[in-house]
């Protein structure tokens, strides 16, 4: 990554207009090669939490070795919103490259990794979706798994009616596939290929039982250890099961952690995603049910960051900020 003496504010409208979640796919898998050749690691994601648990502070990063670049991001999500950010910086000299506004952003990275996850593990026939959940990763969850698979159904369920419905509404706005409002988990997902997770749960609200034989299942929703979105006999249907980073997921995902304990032994099953798209795997001919766990890591905003910092400085895009300067102190 060349370095310059400005660094650019990048926005909201800027990262929209630069780059699409299509495109947003091929960037992501572009990094998870990268983390596969021991090119690229992830920093630990870390969090702390209060007003009873209803706020949360993350931070991410992650670093492309021999690249010239690292990265971190940063959001406060609270009932009031959130206000993430991304900072690049050249990791030869440590000067700023780029502060990217990252709601956007996040919502196309955590669409993108399912869409990529979705590639390499449903079935490549699978064309009928089920979302669980319609809040605001909800929408590019669904154009994520339609960028990678030509959908021609998708059925809808949240808790609250007319919230389903306001979203159905914008699906069908923006996509031709045949939408359906459900009015509960086990008939939205019933006979589903894909199903998606994208709830604030914290008790299980899917089981094995509700699933069909040969669907995949991305579950996005839950990230910090007091969420849960499905029960533990899922795993018992699963053939073939990746996770964003397992790291995170060893720290941070209930349900897994219930499940696998403390025993690296029993984590071997459970496979990086950047392993299977490294590899080319396909989905086992067998597998009743595949899972793909995703916590957000930063390895997928720094390729997206990445991907968007190259466009913005061959488009002329973003708004130049000068370098931080060191001052002396005012000790009196």
């Amino acid at each position: 990554m060349s370095d310059t003496d400005e660094a650019l504010w990048i926005s909201e409208q800027d990262i929209v207009d630069l780059i699409s979640l299509k495109e947003a796919v091929p960037a992501l898998e572009s990094g998870l090669r990268l983390e596969h050749e021991g090119k690229a690691q992830n920093m630990k994601k870390t969090h702390a939490v209060w007003n009873d648990k209803k706020s949360s502070l993350h931070a991410l990063g992650a670093v492309f070795d021999g690249a010239g670049l690292v990265g971190t991001k940063t959001w406060s999500h609270t009932p009031g919103g959130a206000c993430p950010l991304l900072i690049l910086f050249n990791s030869d000299n440590g000067k700023l490259l780029a502060v990217l506004e990252a709601f956007a952003l996040g919502q196309m990275r955590t669409a993108a990794i399912s869409g990529v996850a979705t590639r390499y593990m449903s079935s490549p026939n699978a064309n009928d979706m089920a979302i669980i959940g319609t809040g605001k990763q909800a929408l590019a969850q669904v154009a994520g798994v339609n960028a990678v698979r030509d959908l021609k159904r998708l059925r809808v369920y949240s808790p609250t009616e007319a919230k389903r419905i306001a979203f159905a509404e914008k699906v069908r706005a923006n996509f031709n596939f045949d939408v359906e409002v459900c009015n509960n988990v086990e008939s939205t997902v019933k006979d589903a290929d894909i199903v998606t997770l994208v709830t604030r749960a914290q008790e299980s609200i899917l089981s094995a039982d509700m699933l069909t034989n040969g669907c995949h299942l991305n579950a996005v929703g839950a990230i910090t250890p007091e969420r849960k979105e499905f029960s533990q006999d899922i795993f018992t249907r699963t053939r073939l099961i990746a996770v964003d980073t397992v790291d995170s997921v060893r720290r941070l995902s209930s349900e897994f952690i219930e499940q696998y304990g403390e025993d690296d032994t029993n984590w071997e099953s459970v496979k990086p995603l950047s392993s299977l798209v490294s590899s080319g795997t396909t989905r086992p001919a067998d597998c009743e049910i595949s899972l793909f766990k995703a916590m957000g890591m930063g390895l997928s905003d720094l390729s997206m960051g990445s991907e968007i910092l190259k466009r913005a400085r061959k488009n002329g895009t973003g708004r130049a900020i000068p370098q931080p300067e060191k001052r002396p102190l005012n000790y009196n």
